[in-house]
């Protein structure tokens, strides 16, 4: 039979099977229950510290994602006060420029209007000495018409060609003295070649430089002639003296042709036919002088280093082309600019009309500006988060 030894009084004694059994069972039971309840015990220990592990965990992610959270609105907030700063800069800023440059578009215009006045008033003078010189002329020409009309009923066919050379040689005279003191002027009485023109003009330099000569041929006839001569006629025969006398100009001072508007314009250029060849009226005999012997001025220097050169047997057979040259395209240049001077005033026009609609294309912008500050006063943290999942869910949160 089995033993059982007390563990307080530590006797022994004996059991049957069946209360031995008995035994034993209460014991396993009274040990699962121990066991049981400890175990219990423990696992809500550790459910409670799971729990306010958990509960810290959530705690610290709550505080963590507020903190976030905080973070992200000051940034944001730091953002728009940013942004506002620079927009005001901005708005600022642009109207600064936009004051200034409407101001200097202003000084622009002004003086621009104040250079078109003056031009204007230039082109006025200018006008007006042009419309009087052209007035002194038109009727000096009419006066001579009238004279030389009321003379060819009164001559014969060689008086009426004498007349015309007296008048010549006499308005030349009339300015020999001051305008012309070192100037030749005869009439050409070399007839060894066969032919000879009316008169000579020459005129040399302190140093014996020639710088100008031109061959003067007069033609008139009385109105009862049969044949009636043209200015061409005597082209031919005029360049022929010229060449034969060495002279550097031909000019026809003629009455020919009295109703041809070509030849009563003014001096009228036939180089085209003939080299250096002039048809004028007699009211132009003086002007025509004046001009050819102010633009041959300009070569004097030239034709006296050919002087130079031709005594140092040094080759300048074009030098005389390069004169000539010279004077045809200093005239050219004077009619270049004269183009240009009324091209400018266009342009200064086209100018102020272009910067007055800068002008107000600039005032419209403030029309833009006006719309960008709207639009940016309408920015909020929303507007600003509302492609950022992330804040939206955070915000979200918050609020719940």
């Amino acid at each position: 039979m089995p033993e059982i030894k007390c563990p307080k009084c530590q006797n022994v004694f004996t059991v049957n099977e069946s209360d031995y059994e008995l035994i034993a069972s209460q014991i396993r039971t009274t040990e699962f229950q121990k066991e049981l309840k400890e175990k219990e015990i423990q696992l809500v220990k550790e459910k409670n510290n799971e729990i306010a592990l958990l509960e810290a965990k959530l705690k610290n992610e709550k505080e963590k994602a507020l903190f976030d959270v905080l973070q992200e609105m000051e940034r944001l907030k730091a953002k728009t006060s940013s942004f506002e700063q620079e927009k005001a800069l901005a708005l600022s800023q642009a109207l600064s420029i936009q004051k200034d440059e409407i101001t200097l578009k202003e000084q622009e215009i002004l003086k621009l209007k104040s250079a078109l006045s003056e031009a204007n008033k230039d082109a006025l003078i200018k006008e007006k000495s042009l419309k009087e010189n052209f007035e002194i002329q038109l009727r000096a020409k009419e006066e001579t018409i009238s004279f030389y009309k009321d003379l060819k009923t009164k001559m014969s066919t060689k008086m009426v060609g004498e007349t015309l050379e007296q008048h010549c040689e006499i308005e030349f005279n009339k300015l020999r003295a001051t305008a012309f003191p070192n100037a030749y002027f005869e009439k050409d009485n070399d007839a060894k070649t066969g032919s000879k023109g009316d008169y000579i003009f020459k005129e040399a330099t302190a140093e014996g430089v020639e710088f100008i000569s031109i061959m003067f041929e007069m033609k008139n006839e009385m109105d009862t002639t049969a044949t009636k001569h043209k200015n061409e006629d005597f082209f031919k025969e005029l360049d022929k003296d010229r060449n034969e006398k060495g002279c550097e100009y031909a000019v026809l001072v003629s009455l020919l042709e009295s109703e041809n508007e070509l030849y009563n314009t003014g001096i009228v250029d036939v180089s085209h036919k003939y080299q250096k060849m002039y048809v004028i009226r007699p009211q132009f005999f003086i002007p025509i002088i004046s001009l050819l012997r102010n633009a041959a001025l300009n070569s004097v220097e030239y034709k006296r280093q050919v002087i130079e050169f031709k005594n140092q047997n040094i080759d300048i057979s074009h030098f005389e082309e390069d004169i000539n040259e010279f004077k045809e395209k200093f005239s050219r240049n004077y009619q270049l600019a004269s183009d240009k001077f009324k091209k400018a005033i266009d342009e200064i026009d086209k100018t102020i009309d272009h910067l007055q609609k800068t002008k107000e294309a600039l005032l419209s912008s403030e029309n833009n500006l006006r719309l960008a500050n709207n639009r940016a006063q309408d920015l909020t943290v929303k507007r600003l988060t509302r492609n950022n999942p992330t804040m939206k869910q955070k915000f979200e949160e918050l609020k719940s």
